[in-house]
Protein backbone atom coordinates (compact mmCIF):
# COMPACT_ATOMS: atom_id res chain seq x y z
CA UNK A 1 0.00 0.00 0.00
CA UNK A 2 1.29 3.04 -1.35
CA UNK A 3 1.43 5.92 1.57
CA UNK A 4 2.88 9.24 2.59
CA UNK A 5 4.63 9.87 5.46
CA UNK A 6 6.77 11.96 7.58
CA UNK A 7 7.97 9.89 11.04
CA UNK A 8 10.08 10.63 13.80
CA UNK A 9 10.32 8.40 16.76
CA UNK A 10 7.38 10.10 18.81
CA UNK A 11 5.60 12.16 16.34
CA UNK A 12 2.97 10.43 13.50
CA UNK A 13 2.26 11.98 10.26
CA UNK A 14 0.74 9.47 8.07
CA UNK A 15 -1.57 9.55 5.33
CA UNK A 16 -2.47 5.74 3.97
CA UNK A 17 -4.85 4.35 1.80
CA UNK A 18 -6.38 2.66 4.79
CA UNK A 19 -6.36 5.69 7.10
CA UNK A 20 -4.97 9.59 7.83
CA UNK A 21 -4.78 11.67 10.18
CA UNK A 22 -2.43 13.36 12.51
CA UNK A 23 -1.63 11.90 15.96
CA UNK A 24 -0.11 13.12 18.71
CA UNK A 25 0.38 11.68 21.78
CA UNK A 26 -3.08 9.33 21.32
CA UNK A 27 -4.75 12.70 19.84
CA UNK A 28 -6.03 14.02 16.19
CA UNK A 29 -4.38 17.47 16.44
CA UNK A 30 -6.30 20.94 16.69
CA UNK A 31 -5.34 23.77 14.56
CA UNK A 32 -7.03 27.43 14.57
CA UNK A 33 -9.80 27.40 11.69
CA UNK A 34 -9.97 29.45 8.55
CA UNK A 35 -13.56 29.69 7.88
CA UNK A 36 -13.33 32.95 6.15
CA UNK A 37 -13.37 32.73 2.22
CA UNK A 38 -12.88 35.47 -0.53
CA UNK A 39 -15.32 36.11 -3.88
CA UNK A 40 -12.50 35.19 -5.23
CA UNK A 41 -11.20 32.25 -3.09
CA UNK A 42 -14.45 30.53 -3.65
CA UNK A 43 -14.53 31.41 -7.66
CA UNK A 44 -11.05 29.50 -7.99
CA UNK A 45 -12.67 26.10 -6.58
CA UNK A 46 -15.43 26.09 -8.61
CA UNK A 47 -13.54 26.67 -11.41
CA UNK A 48 -10.95 23.88 -10.11
CA UNK A 49 -14.20 21.74 -9.77
CA UNK A 50 -15.38 22.42 -12.95
CA UNK A 51 -12.01 21.13 -14.59
CA UNK A 52 -12.16 18.16 -12.21
CA UNK A 53 -15.80 17.12 -13.35
CA UNK A 54 -13.97 15.25 -16.94
CA UNK A 55 -11.77 13.19 -14.24
CA UNK A 56 -14.65 12.22 -11.88
CA UNK A 57 -16.75 11.31 -15.04
CA UNK A 58 -14.16 9.02 -16.26
CA UNK A 59 -13.68 7.44 -12.91
CA UNK A 60 -17.02 6.45 -13.05
CA UNK A 61 -19.01 8.74 -11.13
CA UNK A 62 -22.30 9.83 -13.08
CA UNK A 63 -22.60 13.60 -14.40
CA UNK A 64 -25.41 13.56 -12.26
CA UNK A 65 -23.94 12.48 -9.04
CA UNK A 66 -21.13 15.14 -9.57
CA UNK A 67 -23.31 17.86 -10.50
CA UNK A 68 -25.39 16.91 -7.13
CA UNK A 69 -22.82 16.90 -4.90
CA UNK A 70 -20.29 19.52 -6.63
CA UNK A 71 -22.65 22.77 -7.36
CA UNK A 72 -23.17 24.02 -3.77
CA UNK A 73 -19.99 23.00 -2.22
CA UNK A 74 -17.69 25.62 -0.48
CA UNK A 75 -13.98 25.06 0.29
CA UNK A 76 -12.84 24.49 3.45
CA UNK A 77 -9.12 26.24 3.72
CA UNK A 78 -8.29 24.83 7.10
CA UNK A 79 -7.89 21.66 6.08
CA UNK A 80 -4.81 23.09 4.11
CA UNK A 81 -3.37 24.23 7.45
CA UNK A 82 -3.77 20.43 9.10
CA UNK A 83 -1.92 19.31 6.06
CA UNK A 84 1.28 21.40 6.52
CA UNK A 85 1.16 21.32 10.31
CA UNK A 86 4.27 20.68 11.57
CA UNK A 87 4.22 19.90 15.40
CA UNK A 88 5.76 22.06 17.73
CA UNK A 89 5.88 19.56 20.51
CA UNK A 90 7.83 15.70 20.12
CA UNK A 91 6.17 13.21 21.64
CA UNK A 92 8.30 10.08 23.13
CA UNK A 93 6.91 6.77 22.21
CA UNK A 94 6.05 5.86 25.87
CA UNK A 95 3.77 9.60 25.38
CA UNK A 96 2.41 8.21 22.55
CA UNK A 97 1.25 4.77 23.86
CA UNK A 98 -0.06 6.14 27.02
CA UNK A 99 -1.89 8.32 25.15
CA UNK A 100 -3.39 5.54 23.38
CA UNK A 101 -3.34 2.29 25.52
CA UNK A 102 -4.46 3.12 29.14
CA UNK A 103 -6.50 1.22 31.53
CA UNK A 104 -9.79 2.82 31.01
CA UNK A 105 -9.38 1.99 27.28
CA UNK A 106 -8.62 -1.86 28.15
CA UNK A 107 -11.61 -1.28 29.85
CA UNK A 108 -13.75 0.18 27.61
CA UNK A 109 -12.74 -2.35 25.77
CA UNK A 110 -13.33 -5.54 27.58
CA UNK A 111 -17.08 -4.00 27.64
CA UNK A 112 -17.07 -4.31 23.89
CA UNK A 113 -15.72 -7.63 23.29
CA UNK A 114 -18.74 -8.50 25.78
CA UNK A 115 -21.18 -6.03 23.95
CA UNK A 116 -20.23 -7.36 20.69
CA UNK A 117 -19.13 -10.91 21.36
CA UNK A 118 -21.62 -12.82 19.02
CA UNK A 119 -20.93 -10.36 16.18
CA UNK A 120 -16.96 -11.03 16.96
CA UNK A 121 -16.91 -14.31 16.96
CA UNK A 122 -18.26 -14.28 13.52
CA UNK A 123 -15.98 -11.97 12.57
CA UNK A 124 -12.97 -14.27 13.78
CA UNK A 125 -14.66 -16.95 11.87
CA UNK A 126 -14.75 -15.45 8.18
CA UNK A 127 -11.58 -13.69 8.73
CA UNK A 128 -9.15 -15.47 11.29
CA UNK A 129 -8.48 -12.00 13.03
CA UNK A 130 -8.64 -12.41 16.61
CA UNK A 131 -11.61 -10.20 17.73
CA UNK A 132 -9.17 -8.75 20.46
CA UNK A 133 -7.00 -7.34 17.46
CA UNK A 134 -10.04 -5.59 15.67
CA UNK A 135 -11.47 -4.24 19.01
CA UNK A 136 -8.21 -2.75 19.12
CA UNK A 137 -8.20 -1.20 15.95
CA UNK A 138 -11.57 0.57 17.09
CA UNK A 139 -10.55 1.68 20.36
CA UNK A 140 -7.66 3.39 18.76
CA UNK A 141 -8.53 4.79 15.34
CA UNK A 142 -12.12 6.18 17.06
CA UNK A 143 -12.16 5.39 21.06
CA UNK A 144 -14.93 2.91 19.69
CA UNK A 145 -16.70 4.87 17.96
CA UNK A 146 -16.77 8.36 20.06
CA UNK A 147 -14.74 10.33 18.09
CA UNK A 148 -15.00 9.84 14.30
CA UNK A 149 -14.12 13.28 13.27
CA UNK A 150 -16.59 16.31 11.96
CA UNK A 151 -15.31 17.56 9.04
CA UNK A 152 -17.71 17.30 5.98
CA UNK A 153 -15.91 14.72 3.78
CA UNK A 154 -16.74 16.68 0.43
CA UNK A 155 -15.58 19.79 1.81
CA UNK A 156 -12.29 18.28 2.84
CA UNK A 157 -11.34 16.19 0.15
CA UNK A 158 -12.73 18.84 -2.42
CA UNK A 159 -11.17 21.37 -1.27
CA UNK A 160 -7.84 19.23 -0.96
CA UNK A 161 -8.41 18.23 -4.45
CA UNK A 162 -7.89 21.60 -5.36
CA UNK A 163 -5.30 23.21 -3.17
CA UNK A 164 -1.77 22.28 -1.28
CA UNK A 165 0.04 19.07 -2.05
CA UNK A 166 -0.89 15.51 -2.70
CA UNK A 167 -3.95 16.91 -5.18
CA UNK A 168 -3.66 13.44 -6.82
CA UNK A 169 -4.12 11.29 -3.81
CA UNK A 170 -7.04 13.42 -2.56
CA UNK A 171 -8.39 13.54 -6.14
CA UNK A 172 -8.73 9.89 -6.00
CA UNK A 173 -10.41 9.82 -2.36
CA UNK A 174 -13.18 12.73 -3.72
CA UNK A 175 -13.68 10.88 -6.60
CA UNK A 176 -14.30 7.42 -4.30
CA UNK A 177 -16.68 9.29 -2.17
CA UNK A 178 -18.78 10.14 -4.68
CA UNK A 179 -19.22 6.74 -5.87
CA UNK A 180 -19.96 5.64 -2.38
CA UNK A 181 -22.74 8.22 -2.41
CA UNK A 182 -24.07 6.75 -5.91
CA UNK A 183 -24.31 3.65 -5.31
CA UNK A 184 -25.74 4.01 -1.75
CA UNK A 185 -23.37 3.10 0.06
CA UNK A 186 -23.49 5.60 2.39
CA UNK A 187 -25.72 9.29 2.78
CA UNK A 188 -24.36 12.44 2.74
CA UNK A 189 -25.08 13.11 6.24
CA UNK A 190 -22.75 10.26 7.07
CA UNK A 191 -20.06 11.44 5.27
CA UNK A 192 -17.73 13.41 8.47
CA UNK A 193 -14.60 12.59 9.35
CA UNK A 194 -10.74 13.57 9.30
CA UNK A 195 -9.57 16.28 7.42
CA UNK A 196 -8.21 14.03 5.30
CA UNK A 197 -11.48 11.94 4.77
CA UNK A 198 -10.86 9.18 6.71
CA UNK A 199 -14.32 8.29 8.59
CA UNK A 200 -16.54 5.56 10.53
CA UNK A 201 -16.00 3.32 13.28
CA UNK A 202 -12.30 2.33 12.04
CA UNK A 203 -12.02 5.33 9.96
CA UNK A 204 -11.32 3.96 6.59
CA UNK A 205 -10.39 6.62 3.59
CA UNK A 206 -13.03 6.16 1.18
CA UNK A 207 -10.71 4.29 -1.80
CA UNK A 208 -10.34 0.81 1.44
CA UNK A 209 -14.06 1.69 2.09
CA UNK A 210 -14.44 0.69 -1.64
CA UNK A 211 -12.37 -2.26 -2.09
CA UNK A 212 -12.52 -3.75 1.63
CA UNK A 213 -16.01 -2.79 3.57
CA UNK A 214 -18.54 -5.46 3.53
CA UNK A 215 -21.95 -6.16 4.42
CA UNK A 216 -22.27 -7.91 8.00
CA UNK A 217 -25.18 -7.25 8.99
CA UNK A 218 -27.20 -8.65 5.87
CA UNK A 219 -28.80 -5.11 5.43
CA UNK A 220 -27.78 -4.85 1.93
CA UNK A 221 -25.22 -1.58 2.64
CA UNK A 222 -21.93 -1.46 3.71
CA UNK A 223 -21.93 0.85 6.54
CA UNK A 224 -19.02 1.88 8.53
CA UNK A 225 -20.67 4.70 10.19
CA UNK A 226 -23.91 3.68 11.84
CA UNK A 227 -23.25 -0.53 11.26
CA UNK A 228 -21.19 -1.59 14.34
CA UNK A 229 -20.96 -4.99 12.71
CA UNK A 230 -19.92 -4.01 8.93
CA UNK A 231 -16.97 -2.41 10.74
CA UNK A 232 -15.64 -4.77 12.76
CA UNK A 233 -16.06 -7.17 9.90
CA UNK A 234 -14.39 -4.64 7.30
CA UNK A 235 -11.62 -4.03 9.71
CA UNK A 236 -10.85 -7.82 9.80
CA UNK A 237 -11.09 -8.22 6.02
CA UNK A 238 -8.79 -5.58 5.84
CA UNK A 239 -6.02 -6.97 8.33
CA UNK A 240 -7.02 -10.50 6.15
CA UNK A 241 -6.38 -8.77 3.01
CA UNK A 242 -3.12 -7.46 4.19
CA UNK A 243 -1.64 -10.67 5.53
CA UNK A 244 -2.93 -11.71 8.38
CA UNK A 245 -1.44 -15.11 9.58
CA UNK A 246 -4.35 -17.03 11.49
CA UNK A 247 -3.08 -18.64 14.60
CA UNK A 248 -0.29 -16.81 14.96
CA UNK A 249 1.11 -13.77 17.32
CA UNK A 250 1.76 -10.19 16.06
CA UNK A 251 5.04 -10.61 18.08
CA UNK A 252 6.39 -10.28 21.68
CA UNK A 253 8.37 -8.34 23.64
CA UNK A 254 12.19 -9.99 24.16
CA UNK A 255 15.21 -9.95 26.13
CA UNK A 256 18.77 -10.42 24.75
CA UNK A 257 21.96 -11.31 26.35
CA UNK A 258 24.23 -8.06 26.81
CA UNK A 259 26.99 -8.02 24.20
CA UNK A 260 24.66 -10.05 21.58
CA UNK A 261 25.58 -9.50 17.79
CA UNK A 262 22.21 -9.09 16.53
CA UNK A 263 23.44 -8.84 13.21
CA UNK A 264 20.89 -6.31 11.94
CA UNK A 265 17.51 -5.17 13.55
CA UNK A 266 14.34 -3.85 12.20
CA UNK A 267 10.84 -5.23 11.57
CA UNK A 268 11.70 -5.47 7.64
CA UNK A 269 14.97 -7.38 8.99
CA UNK A 270 13.42 -11.04 9.51
CA UNK A 271 15.52 -14.04 10.42
CA UNK A 272 14.55 -17.48 11.76
CA UNK A 273 13.47 -18.02 15.12
CA UNK A 274 15.91 -20.88 15.41
CA UNK A 275 18.79 -17.99 14.27
CA UNK A 276 17.45 -16.03 17.11
CA UNK A 277 17.42 -18.96 19.53
CA UNK A 278 21.15 -19.58 19.23
CA UNK A 279 21.71 -15.77 19.62
CA UNK A 280 20.37 -16.40 23.15
CA UNK A 281 17.01 -14.58 22.66
CA UNK A 282 14.61 -15.55 25.07
CA UNK A 283 10.91 -13.64 25.51
CA UNK A 284 10.83 -11.06 28.42
CA UNK A 285 9.44 -13.59 30.54
CA UNK A 286 12.43 -16.22 30.37
CA UNK A 287 10.74 -18.72 28.52
CA UNK A 288 11.55 -20.01 25.29
CA UNK A 289 10.93 -18.18 21.97
CA UNK A 290 9.11 -21.44 20.20
CA UNK A 291 5.82 -22.13 21.45
CA UNK A 292 2.30 -22.73 20.36
CA UNK A 293 2.08 -22.82 16.38
CA UNK A 294 5.63 -20.94 15.89
CA UNK A 295 8.77 -23.12 14.33
CA UNK A 296 12.29 -22.74 14.24
CA UNK A 297 11.19 -21.54 10.28
CA UNK A 298 9.13 -18.88 11.51
CA UNK A 299 9.98 -15.42 10.73
CA UNK A 300 10.86 -12.59 12.94
CA UNK A 301 12.64 -9.34 13.01
CA UNK A 302 13.85 -7.40 15.92
CA UNK A 303 12.12 -3.83 16.52
CA UNK A 304 14.03 -1.60 18.74
CA UNK A 305 11.24 1.52 19.33
CA UNK A 306 13.76 3.55 21.76
CA UNK A 307 16.84 1.88 21.31
CA UNK A 308 18.59 -0.77 22.83
CA UNK A 309 18.06 0.11 26.40
CA UNK A 310 13.82 0.05 25.98
CA UNK A 311 11.60 -2.68 25.27
CA UNK A 312 12.53 -5.00 22.20
CA UNK A 313 10.23 -6.75 20.27
CA UNK A 314 10.30 -9.40 17.79
CA UNK A 315 7.50 -9.11 15.21
CA UNK A 316 5.89 -11.55 12.67
CA UNK A 317 3.72 -10.65 9.65
CA UNK A 318 0.80 -9.87 11.74
CA UNK A 319 2.67 -6.86 13.06
CA UNK A 320 3.62 -5.39 9.19
CA UNK A 321 -0.34 -6.40 8.73
CA UNK A 322 -1.52 -3.54 11.21
CA UNK A 323 1.17 -1.50 10.20
CA UNK A 324 -0.30 -1.49 6.46
CA UNK A 325 -3.77 0.28 8.81
CA UNK A 326 -1.35 2.96 9.18
CA UNK A 327 2.32 3.37 8.62
CA UNK A 328 3.94 3.93 11.76
CA UNK A 329 5.42 1.49 13.97
CA UNK A 330 4.61 3.61 16.51
CA UNK A 331 1.16 2.87 15.82
CA UNK A 332 1.17 -0.62 15.30
CA UNK A 333 2.98 -1.55 18.23
CA UNK A 334 -0.11 0.58 19.81
CA UNK A 335 -2.99 -1.63 18.30
CA UNK A 336 -0.42 -4.55 19.14
CA UNK A 337 -0.49 -3.52 23.38
CA UNK A 338 -3.90 -2.94 23.65
CA UNK A 339 -4.98 -6.13 21.72
CA UNK A 340 -2.39 -7.94 24.18
CA UNK A 341 -4.41 -6.42 27.65
CA UNK A 342 -7.89 -7.12 26.04
CA UNK A 343 -6.56 -10.27 26.20
CA UNK A 344 -4.97 -10.01 29.86
CA UNK A 345 -1.65 -10.05 29.44
CA UNK A 346 0.09 -7.04 31.15
CA UNK A 347 2.23 -3.71 30.41
CA UNK A 348 5.69 -3.89 29.10
CA UNK A 349 8.35 -5.82 31.09
CA UNK A 350 11.29 -3.53 30.63
CA UNK A 351 10.80 -0.11 31.10
CA UNK A 352 10.78 2.74 28.78
CA UNK A 353 14.94 4.71 28.85
CA UNK A 354 13.45 7.66 30.74
CA UNK A 355 13.02 9.66 34.29
CA UNK A 356 9.59 11.04 33.13
CA UNK A 357 7.39 8.39 32.08
CA UNK A 358 3.92 9.12 30.58
CA UNK A 359 0.78 9.62 32.16
CA UNK A 360 -2.43 7.55 32.69
CA UNK A 361 -5.48 9.56 31.54
CA UNK A 362 -7.00 9.85 35.44
CA UNK A 363 -3.28 11.53 35.69
CA UNK A 364 -3.90 14.00 32.48
CA UNK A 365 -6.93 14.95 34.09
CA UNK A 366 -5.54 16.01 37.19
CA UNK A 367 -2.93 17.93 34.95
CA UNK A 368 -5.50 19.71 33.14
CA UNK A 369 -7.68 20.10 36.31
CA UNK A 370 -4.83 22.20 37.56
CA UNK A 371 -4.23 24.27 34.82
CA UNK A 372 -7.85 25.01 34.00
CA UNK A 373 -7.89 25.94 38.14
CA UNK A 374 -4.91 28.49 37.16
CA UNK A 375 -7.01 29.52 34.25
CA UNK A 376 -5.48 28.68 31.48
CA UNK A 377 -8.37 27.75 28.54
CA UNK A 378 -7.35 24.54 27.99
CA UNK A 379 -11.25 22.97 26.46
CA UNK A 380 -12.46 20.06 28.82
CA UNK A 381 -11.05 18.42 31.05
CA UNK A 382 -10.99 14.98 29.73
CA UNK A 383 -7.56 13.31 29.76
CA UNK A 384 -6.81 13.85 26.32
CA UNK A 385 -3.87 16.17 25.35
CA UNK A 386 -4.35 19.03 23.01
CA UNK A 387 -2.55 21.71 21.12
CA UNK A 388 -4.47 23.91 23.72
CA UNK A 389 -3.23 21.59 27.07
CA UNK A 390 0.90 21.74 25.81
CA UNK A 391 0.88 25.65 25.51
CA UNK A 392 -0.70 25.75 28.94
CA UNK A 393 1.81 23.01 29.88
CA UNK A 394 4.44 24.95 28.41
CA UNK A 395 3.91 28.13 30.26
CA UNK A 396 3.34 26.86 33.39
CA UNK A 397 6.73 25.02 33.03
CA UNK A 398 8.62 28.32 32.02
CA UNK A 399 7.09 29.70 35.05
CA UNK A 400 8.24 26.99 37.51
CA UNK A 401 11.65 27.12 35.86
CA UNK A 402 11.30 23.68 33.90
CA UNK A 403 12.39 22.79 30.42
CA UNK A 404 9.50 23.79 28.65
CA UNK A 405 8.61 20.76 26.82
CA UNK A 406 4.97 20.48 26.69
CA UNK A 407 4.65 17.17 27.73
CA UNK A 408 2.27 15.61 30.04
CA UNK A 409 4.94 13.54 32.03
CA UNK A 410 5.21 12.40 35.28
CA UNK A 411 7.75 15.19 35.91
CA UNK A 412 4.90 17.98 35.27
CA UNK A 413 2.20 15.79 37.30
CA UNK A 414 4.87 15.94 40.36
CA UNK A 415 5.42 19.82 39.89
CA UNK A 416 1.84 20.20 39.91
CA UNK A 417 0.83 18.01 42.71
CA UNK A 418 3.67 20.68 44.76
CA UNK A 419 1.98 23.84 43.73
CA UNK A 420 -0.89 22.74 44.59
CA UNK A 421 0.20 21.25 47.57
CA UNK A 422 1.79 24.56 48.28
CA UNK A 423 -1.44 26.25 47.90
CA UNK A 424 -3.43 24.32 50.39
CA UNK A 425 -0.74 25.26 53.09
CA UNK A 426 -1.03 28.94 51.96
Amino acid sequence: MRSFILLCTSTLFALTTAHAELIINGQKVVTASTEFQSPAQTQNFQACLSQLRGQALASGVSGNTYDRYTQNLSPDYSVLEKLNYQPEFSTPIWDYLSGLVDDERVQVGLQKLQQHKDVLNRVASAYGVPAETVVAVWGVESNFGQIAGSYPLLQALGTLSCEGRRQGFFRGEFFTTLRLLQRGDVREDQLKGSWAGAFGHTQFMPSTYDELAVDFDGDGRRDLVSSVPDALASTANFLSKRGWQTGQPWGFEVKVPAGTYLGGEGRRNKKSLASWVNRGVLRADGSPLIQGNLTESSQAGLMMPAGENGPLFLVFKNFDAIYSYNAAESYALAIAHLSDRLQGKGSFSTAWPTDDAGTSRAERREIQQYLLNKGYDIGNVDGLIGDKTRQAIRQEQMRLGLSPTGRAGQVVLKAFRTENAKFILK
